[in-house]
């Protein structure tokens, strides 16, 4: 881990640690894997925040750094739980979210980053605590609608990246902040997948109920 953290290269004059490169294609990936409900986006997303501990650590953003703790015990839930689906496509069944956990999402990010952010400011762990709150607290939520198989979790993911782009250029993270820009872009296409699935199960069970005997 300190040969990772140590050495790296430069891209543009700016240089880019292994751990953080490692740990953003990581992260990329897992928004490829999460669209095709796939087993694997949890190993690859525990691997992630293994790289990404060790990047937020050295930038002293404690929000970010804590937040891979989290991530790290969601997807070990995650793991376990889309592992109980054995389907040709892993995971709980795809839907919208319901107006209570609309609420219930919108309460936890507020609330949630407004607690944070006053540990992180008490601590000390963190330069910026409201924006790392924000992105800290919203990571877990779009984990946990994730887990639930909520299309709104990458709604979530929207509101995570608006706030973690302009966050990583102040931390002089470069690499980090252009990757969390295709996250952006990659975040759309996820939705629209989702959605589609969303449809075709809503379809597929009214097929279902109007079969005679159902």
């Amino acid at each position: 881990m300190d040969f990772l953290a140590e050495n790296g290269f430069t891209v543009f004059g700016q240089h880019v640690a292994w751990t953080e490169f490692i740990g953003q294609v990581a992260a990329i990936a897992v928004v490829f894997l999460a669209a095709k409900r796939t087993l694997w986006v949890w190993p690859v997303q525990i691997l992630a925040t293994a790289m990404l501990f060790i990047v937020y650590t050295q930038a002293d953003l404690g929000g970010m750094r804590d937040r891979q703790v989290a991530i790290f015990l969601i997807s070990a839930y995650g793991w376990w739980m889309w592992s109980r689906h054995r389907k040709s496509v892993f995971g709980v069944p795809v839907r919208r979210a319901r107006p209570k956990e609309w609420w219930g999402l919108g309460a936890a990010m507020v609330l949630g980053t407004a607690g944070f952010a006053g540990y992180l400011f008490w601590a000390g762990t963190s330069w910026a605590p409201i924006p790392d709150a924000w992105i800290f607290v919203g990571s877990i939520v779009a984990f946990a609608a994730q887990g639930r198989g909520l299309v709104e979790f990458w709604f979530v993911w929207l509101a995570v990246d608006a706030v973690g782009v302009p966050l990583q250029l102040a931390s002089g993270l470069y690499f980090s902040a252009l990757v969390y820009t295709i996250f952006a872009v990659l975040v759309v296409r996820g939705y629209l997948t989702w959605v589609k699935a969303a449809r075709q199960l809503v379809a597929d069970e009214s097929v279902d109920a109007s079969k005679p005997g159902t």
